[in-house]
């Protein structure tokens, strides 16, 4: 069955739009800084700095931190003004067992549902992530990163389900660029979603669990498994 080819999305096309052009802008430029740890946690964020910082009004810089704060990005606090939201291991550990049950439980739907389209997307992906990669850009190849994982769920059909796999997905990702320093070379973690692929191809649900499973676990590169369970 002939497969039309996949346009790579960019940044501000896979980051949600839910506001005005001008506040999405900032909304993405904001996200990448707190992923990266360019805007450290407990950072303090004034709506008055941003908006001189970026050239637009306070209102547009409010929206995008109403963003951030819907992701848990940063805390908005009556009388106590906004910061960047903290990064601990505990946290990390729910959404990771969160994820870790949100992605695998399902994969039977997955691989019902699986088509050309599903695996032409995910070898573009994937691609898209090898180039980040080479180009050594660490908050792209997350974000690609992201993008796969969710369009592997988004086969499951489950749209109610699914923005809770993307608040565990960045979270993840900003908990490993922030804590797992340095990082396994950015090319072998592209090269770590390969194993999900085969076993998609096979469409061996119990396989393609248990390579999904340890893809999880392992996603920090400080211990071999952050929670504890995940198979051998």
């Amino acid at each position: 069955m002939a497969v039309e080819s996949f346009s790579i999305p960019t940044v501000a096309e896979l980051v949600a739009r839910r506001s005005s052009r001008r506040s999405h802008a900032v909304f993405v430029t904001l996200q990448k800084e707190i992923v990266l740890g360019v805007l450290p946690p407990e950072q303090a964020l004034t709506e008055l700095d941003l908006a001189q910082r970026f050239q637009c009004s306070q209102g547009t810089v409010r929206e995008a931190l109403m963003q951030l704060h819907e992701e848990g990005l940063v805390k908005r606090m009556p009388n106590r003004g906004t910061h960047v939201a903290p990064c601990h291991a505990d946290d990390a550990r729910a959404l990771l067992s969160l994820r870790r049950e949100v992605e695998c439980d399902h994969l039977d739907r997955v691989v019902a549902r699986a088509d050309d389209r599903l695996r032409a997307d995910l070898g573009d992906l994937l691609n898209a992530m090898r180039n980040a990669a080479r180009d050594g850009d660490e908050y792209l190849l997350s974000v690609y990163d992201r993008a796969f994982h969710a369009r592997l769920f988004d086969t499951a059909d489950l749209p109610l389900v699914a923005p809770i796999l993307t608040r565990c997905l960045i979270h993840n990702h900003r908990f490993k660029i922030l804590n797992s320093r340095p990082n396994r070379a950015l090319e072998e973690t592209a090269e770590r979603h390969v194993p999900i692929l085969a076993a998609l191809d096979a469409r061996d649900v119990a396989q393609l669990r248990n390579v999904l499973a340890h893809h999880i676990a392992t996603i920090v590169d400080f211990g071999p498994d952050l929670t504890g369970t995940a198979p051998e």
